[in-house]
């Protein structure tokens, strides 16, 4: 099995044309036995966390709402149009490799088309109207994982400290997405030029043959990726300690038990009614 496909061109240059397409077993596989190990880790081996500090003041969660905003109505629709458009991207493009043909490419490009412009909602939507820095890691988060490591190890260590918005592995897992992602639509685009749409005049003499199939091939690698990513994000979805978060993208908050329970209301700051404009109002103030 290679992973890289190769052909000679009319000139007689060996070029790169796709991915093995073996590598879609490979990142299947790898994606269930990821959720077959956690599962059995999390049933036999994990220990309750436990957090440093006794969590927010009597006063503290006087104020905190019954139910806290967690996701606003733009940034969930945005979830479900991007999840329907990356589903709809990865069917059409790998089922016709295993056998399930169907005019497959009009589907596909539309999709591509309507993740692109999702996307470029998203970047502008969250960098003017949300909390940008939420999402990424901050020096609290790192320090808090070595403390989780050196307990893991059975070293000595004090407690994590409760979240702020994210935990660290959502935006770990936000990051890979990302540059997954960008790497899909980056070559999607480009490779739009190949097929005829009512967006872009074909033109496959854009690129010469080894560039093209550079391209072929980090879309192909990084279509397979999000195969395994896409496994592992629905399977954590649907873990019974997580589908609260799960719940909070469809109706928009989560209870104030879980808000205190899990997250630090001065990394996470929401108002009496449960939004974040406190904490952006904060952070500015900082």
């Amino acid at each position: 099995m290679g992973i890289v496909q190769w052909a000679t061109s009319p000139w007689g240059q060996t070029v790169p044309i796709h991915i093995g397409w073996a590598l879609i077993y490979v990142f299947a596989i790898a994606g269930l036995l990821f959720l077959i190990v956690h599962a059995i880790y999390v049933r036999y081996f994990a220990k309750a966390e436990e957090y440093a500090g006794s969590g927010a003041t009597a006063a503290v969660a006087a104020k905190v709402p019954e139910r806290v905003q967690r996701h606003s109505f733009a940034a969930r629709m945005f979830h479900w149009v991007m999840a329907a458009a990356m589903l709809t991207l990865l069917f059409t493009a790998f089922l016709p490799k295993v056998g399930v043909q169907f005019p497959w490419v009009t589907y596909h490009w539309i999709a591509g088309v309507v993740l692109t412009v999702s996307i470029i909602y998203h970047i502008i939507h969250a960098t003017f109207f949300m909390d940008f820095w939420a999402i990424w890691p901050d020096k609290a988060d790192l320090e808090d994982a070595q403390r989780r490591m050196k307990r893991f190890m059975g070293q000595d260590a004090p407690g994590p400290r409760r979240f702020a918005k994210y935990p660290l592995e959502n935006k770990m897992y936000h990051g890979v997405i990302l540059l997954t992602g960008l790497a899909v639509i980056l070559t999607g685009v480009f490779m739009m030029f190949r097929v005829r749409t009512a967006i872009f005049p074909r033109n496959p003499y854009l690129f010469g043959d080894m560039t093209w199939g550079l391209m072929y091939v980090l879309h192909g690698l990084a279509g397979v990726g999000l195969i395994a990513l896409i496994m592992v994000h629905i399977y954590f979805a649907m873990r019974p300690e997580k589908f609260v978060l799960t719940k909070s993208m469809v109706f928009g908050d989560l209870p104030k038990e879980y808000y205190l329970e899990h997250h630090d209301p001065e990394r996470w700051v929401v108002d009496t009614n449960g939004s974040e404009a406190a904490s952006k109002r904060a952070k500015a103030s900082a």
